[in-house]
């Protein structure tokens, strides 16, 4: 699928309804997710036939991507009962076979297990998931807000426990020499495949502008024994 084409698809995916600040919950764009996934599966090869984890999938963005882009099968993880019921609307609508776990990805072991019968939210899966997982493919919150201090690389330590070939994850640019050092005090290798804005759009109160651009960098993190 070309770029344009698979950017298009994702404008159909439908994003949060009402967004809870303290999980740091902005929508990744179609534009972005379509270059996130098309560098994996073109450049790399990641993402064809594999089996990819999308962590804090909100509402599937960039899971469906990755199943769009051919990956063999897909699992989404987010701590969120109300953004995997959309991520759910999502997968039905485009028809995605990927499944939804309502975990906290920080401290693997599903949460509420009241969730929305459709889910898939067991231990077993997830001990299945940390052999099986070819890539990771996600947008971890910033850690910005007050009580979230760490948790952009808390993401990014699950994400290199999962993934047995690479793992795709945007982090703002100012903050490139600490990933990379801490990528590499666990025994990773992480390279900068692009400078991309984040727009994030006016969704919360405390939003002054209709929209404010944020200097991403798209990385790809690799075992070194891999």
């Amino acid at each position: 699928m070309k770029l344009n084409a698979l950017e298009g698809y994702l404008q159909e995916v439908r994003v949060f309804d009402n967004p809870k600040v303290h999980y740091e919950q902005y929508p990744t764009s179609a534009h972005l997710a379509a270059r996130i996934v098309y560098t994996a599966a073109n450049s790399y090869d990641d993402i064809e036939d594999k089996l990819v984890a999308d962590l804090g999938c909100g509402c599937g963005m960039l899971g469906i991507a990755a199943f769009l882009m051919g990956a063999g099968h897909v699992t989404g993880l987010d701590i969120d009962a109300d953004a995997l019921g959309i991520a759910q609307a999502n997968i039905s609508k485009f028809e995605v076979p990927m499944d939804l776990v309502r975990s906290d990805i920080t401290h693997p072991n599903p949460v509420d297990q009241d969730a929305t019968a459709s889910l898939i939210a067991n231990e077993a899966l997830l001990r299945r998931l940390s052999k099986t997982v070819d890539t990771v493919v996600m947008n971890p919150p910033f850690g910005t807000k007050p009580g979230n201090k760490g948790i952009d690389m808390a993401f990014l330590r699950a994400a290199l426990t999962l993934a047995t070939t690479a793992v795709y994850s945007l982090h703002k640019s100012s903050t490139r020499d600490y990933i990379r050092a801490k990528a590499k005090s666990w025994g990773a290798t992480g390279q900068v495949l692009a400078e991309l804005r984040f727009d994030v759009p006016q969704m919360y109160k405390f939003h002054k502008k209709k929209s404010v651009d944020i200097q991403v960098d798209l990385w790809r993190f690799q075992q070194d024994s891999c």
